[in-house]
């Protein structure tokens, strides 16, 4: 029995011996597996994943942006006097970043779930039918266009919000550490594109239908504007459509394979395939070590982000992102507002031919903005943000647009006392467009991309843009009920104190920005702590399938 009991332990330990050894070889194979990732030279494959992903950030731009004209277009048509009343233009402006901010949060927590590849291209697809739906909306007894438009512009809202982490993650996962500040800052760029072709294409209809508009025979609800709104929107399906095969087509990220799904062979010949540009091969027959590393759930995520180390990364992230968000789009979804109130552009002219003029001013109003601030701020960051860091770019931002809207606020009145002084006034919004830009709002996008854990990288992505896109929300409310306060109606006479308040928040963003760590020349697993020794404990117990005909 003695002898029995000897065997047994000495059976026991070369079992426990053999396990372990085998654990330190699939560790050892995932940290290799990692620095080919990491230390790999910019290639096709890295341009790839910049337009693919980019692609889908113009069309949210687009999208988003686009209403900030079409409700001109949609006032001329429905509205009563020739605009829409306080609640239909805030509905059609605030729906989408309701959506935005319930997609955030689904698709973040899904791509952790079942992985970035099965759900990238869904929210794209979500996006393009909402899109059309929104161009095909009409005006029965039953069925009022507004709330037809309220409707498809939240559907389209949450397949916007899809693409925050899915295409943060993705891009980040997949490049490698000096090049991925740029990666990521090139993808997010694509918005202002977005915004400035939605400002020409508005541009390029109102010329289009100028007869048209003309023609109508009457200034109350011009019908002759109608396909106007109509082409504007609808056109910002057709670069989804482009992009959606490639989408649906790009491999899962080396990451997700080997610390979620935790297959590291996988994942390992995953890396050499999308190095070499080959494509990924699978063999169905081979077994599948899984590894012993730790897997998300609801107790492990609560524990992790419980740690104040952990803890006030998220925060960071999600408050510099909701203050950011505040004035980032309470101007940019208000900016033709803000340039009325204070006359700039406004028609001299009367009639249908004010009509013209007005839509016309509006689209060129925004093209300027687009082209002195907005895509000057994105490739500004996009030069500096792997050598001065990630930190630094949004300390600076933040510190510049508390600045900026200080004077804006403060010095509103005397801003607008000459129109030399107007001409002032706008340059300082072309400068809070560039530093918003050249700072927070794009370095809110890359660090919530790098700092998280695997197992969590998208939904810490999509509650830190949730939080964003709640600051847009709350600004878009506040923006559509405090504007006119003590002054008459649509006359805006709170606009300078609402940009106080903008100053306020770009102040605090200073503060969260303090949180965060430095990102910069650090792999993704020294951030989040992945790349310890052990991290991957073994090989999972029971792991070893083989399919049923192996």
């Amino acid at each position: 029995m003695a002898s029995a009991s000897v065997d047994e332990k000495s059976s026991n330990h070369d079992d426990m011996k053999g396990f372990s050894n085998e654990g330190l070889t699939l560790d050892q194979s995932r940290r290799a597996a990692l620095a080919e990732v990491d230390n790999a030279r910019f290639s096709w494959f890295h341009a790839k994943v910049c337009v693919v992903a980019g692609v889908g950030f113009f069309t949210d731009a687009y999208d988003i942006f686009a209403i900030n004209i079409a409700s001109t277009m949609l006032g001329y048509v429905y509205g009563v006097g020739g605009k829409l009343n306080a609640n239909q233009d805030l509905g059609v402006k605030v729906a989408t970043p309701v959506g935005t901010l319930v997609g955030q949060l689904l698709f973040g927590w899904l791509a952790d779930l079942v992985g970035r590849k099965k759900m990238y291209g869904v929210e794209l697809m979500i996006m393009i039918v909402a899109t059309f739906g929104q161009a095909l909306s009409g005006q029965a007894a039953s069925v009022n266009i507004i709330g037809a438009l309220v409707t498809w512009r939240f559907i389209m809202g949450v397949g916007i919000g899809g693409d925050y982490p899915l295409s943060a993650v993705i891009s980040s996962e997949f490049a490698s550490t000096r090049i991925r500040g740029r990666m990521m800052t090139a993808v997010f760029a694509s918005q202002g594109w977005g915004n400035f072709a939605a400002a020409l294409v508005a541009l390029i209809v109102t010329a289009a239908y100028k007869d048209s508009i003309l023609a109508s025979p009457t200034v109350v609800n011009v019908g002759n504007v109608d396909p106007l709104w109509r082409l504007l929107i609808g056109l910002g399906c057709v670069p989804g459509v482009i992009a959606l095969y490639f989408r649906l087509t790009i491999p899962e990220t080396p990451r997700f394979t080997m610390d979620i799904e935790r297959n590291i062979q996988q994942a390992s010949s995953d890396i050499k395939t999308v190095l070499t540009g080959g494509p990924s091969v699978k063999d169905e027959d081979a077994p599948i070590h899984r590894a012993d590393a730790p897997k998300a759930t609801w107790g492990d995520f609560v524990r992790h982000f419980g740690k104040w180390e952990n803890g006030k990364v998220l925060l960071g992230t999600s408050y510099s992102w909701f203050a950011l968000d505040i004035a980032f789009y309470g101007l940019s979804l208000n900016s033709s507002i803000i340039l009325q109130v204070i006359n700039f552009g406004t028609p001299l002219t009367k009639g249908t031919q004010a009509i013209y003029d007005n839509l016309k001013n509006v689209a060129v109003g925004n093209l300027v903005l687009s082209v002195a601030g907005l895509i000057p701020g994105y490739w500004a960051s996009f030069l500096v943000i792997d050598s001065w860091g990630r930190r630094p770019v949004q300390l600076m931002g933040f510190i510049m647009l508390t600045i900026i809207f200080v004077i804006m606020g403060f010095g509103f009145d005397k801003l607008n006392a000459t129109p030399s002084a107007k001409k002032a006034f706008v340059f300082l919004y072309c400068l809070a467009n560039f530093f918003q830009n050249f700072g927070p709002n794009t370095t809110t996008f890359v660090i919530p991309g790098e700092v998280f854990p695997t197992r969590y990288r998208s939904t810490g992505h999509g509650i830190s843009a949730a939080s964003g896109k709640l600051g847009a929300i709350i600004a878009q409310v506040g923006f559509a009920r405090l504007k006119d306060i003590g002054g008459p109606p649509n006359a805006g006479h709170f606009v300078k104190h609402i940009l106080e308040i903008f100053a306020f928040f770009m102040l605090t963003g200073i503060f969260s920005t303090l949180l965060l760590p430095e990102t910069k020349n650090q792999t993704l697993e020294e951030l989040s702590g992945e790349n310890q020794e052990g991290f991957v404990r073994g090989e999972a117990s029971g792991s070893r399938n083989r399919t049923a005909h192996a």
